[in-house]
């Protein structure tokens, strides 16, 4: 029987890498040194950027979601120059997919904030 693929969580990936690196001294203190976190979290990133270009919908708390998203392939066509007036050439352009990230709601309403300038 197949395992099924779970959803790439962020919050799981970074608490797993901590965990790896943590180290308790004798007072019972989790410590933790900073090159390993940035390295954990820097890990956490990159293997979420690939869940997105998988097709994954990929969620960071409080900070937004990336996603894959397909580009429709334009043909060649005219077209004119709005400076100049002159006609121009456009460029035919293959389909692709490229990444697309959205905030939450909280972080647009905190920037549309004029007290928060």
């Amino acid at each position: 029987m197949a395992k099924k693929k779970s959803k790439y969580s962020f919050i799981n990936a970074v608490y797993e890498g901590v965990l790896k690196s943590a180290v308790v001294n004798r007072k019972g203190e989790v410590r933790i040194k900073r090159s390993d976190l940035k390295a954990t979290i820097e890990n956490a990133f990159i293997t979420g950027a690939k869940a997105a270009a998988s097709g994954e919908r990929v969620r960071f708390p409080v900070i937004g979601a990336l996603v894959r998203k397909e580009v429709k392939a334009r043909k060649a066509g005219k077209g004119v120059n709005p400076f100049t007036g002159e006609p121009m050439e456009i460029k035919a352009r293959p389909a692709t997919k490229k990444p697309r990230w959205s905030f939450p709601r909280s972080l647009k309403d905190t920037f549309a904030n004029k007290r928060n300038w």
